[in-house]
C-alpha cells in the first residue's frame, strides 16, 4: 500500500493541529537526541506551541549553548563589519593613488617638454624656475664629485710621491717635488672657475 503524501499546510481542525504538533514534537525531540549522541554534537531545540507551552531539549546546558550561539553570531557579525571597512578602506586608498599618480605623470610629461600647448604662464614660469633650481642643485653635485675625485688623485699623487722619494733617497736621486708644485699651481685655477660658474648660474635661476 503506497504511502499517502500529507501536503504541508496549516492543519484547520483544532484537535488534528493538536495531535499532529505533539506526535511531531516528540519525534523532533528524538532526533534531536539521537543527533547528539550519534554524532557527538552540541544539540538544542526550543519549541513554542500555539498556547504558548514551551519545549525544549539540550545535549548540554541550555543557557551555555544559547549563549555560545549569541557569540558566534555577534562575532560573525562584527568581524563582517570589519572586513567591510576594510575594504572600503582599501577602495578609498586605491583611489586616492591612482589620482596622485596621474597627477605626478602629468607633472613628468610636462617637465618633459609635453603637453604644454595648455598650461597658463604662471605654470610654466613655475616650470622654468623649478628646471632652473634643479639644473643648479645637478651643477653643485657635478662640482661636489669632481672635487672628491680630485682630493682622491691627489692623495694617490702624494703616496706615489712618497714612494718616489724614497726610491730616489735609496738611490742617491733627486725626487720629483717640483712636478708636484705645478700640478698644484695647474689645478687651482680650475678649481676656482668651477665653483665660479656653479654660483652665477645659481644666482642667475634665483633662490631655491
Amino acid at each position: 500500500m503506497v504511502k499517502r503524501k500529507i501536503e504541508i499546510k496549516r492543519i484547520e481542525k483544532d484537535t488534528s493541529r493538536q495531535v499532529t504538533f505533539s506526535k511531531r514534537r516528540n519525534g523532533l525531540l528524538k532526533k534531536a537526541f539521537e543527533l547528539s549522541v550519534l554524532c557527538d554534537a552540541e544539540v538544542a531545540v526550543i519549541i513554542f506551541s500555539q498556547k504558548g507551552r514551551i519545549d525544549e531539549f539540550s545535549s548540554s546546558d541550555m543557557h551555555q549553548t544559547i549563549e555560545r550561539f549569541h557569540k558566534h553570531v555577534n562575532g560573525g557579525e562584527i568581524n563582517m563589519a570589519e572586513v567591510e571597512q576594510y575594504v572600503q578602506h582599501l577602495k578609498h586608498e586605491s583611489a586616492t593613488m591612482a589620482k596622485k599618480i596621474e597627477i605626478l605623470e602629468a607633472s613628468q610629461r610636462k617637465y618633459s617638454g609635453n603637453d604644454l600647448d595648455f598650461c597658463p604662464v604662471e605654470e610654466l614660469q613655475e616650470i622654468s624656475s623649478q628646471l632652473g633650481r634643479s639644473l643648479c642643485s645637478i651643477t653643485e653635485r657635478k662640482a661636489q664629485l669632481y672635487m672628491e675625485q680630485l682630493e682622491q688623485l691627489k692623495g694617490k699623487e702624494r703616496f706615489l710621491l712618497q714612494e718616489n722619494a724614497q726610491l730616489c733617497e735609496e738611490c742617491g736621486a733627486k725626487p720629483l717635488v717640483e712636478f708636484s708644485a705645478q700640478r698644484e699651481r695647474a689645478f687651482a685655477p680650475a678649481r676656482c672657475e668651477k665653483a665660479g660658474a656653479c654660483f652665477c648660474l645659481c644666482k642667475l635661476q634665483g633662490p631655491k
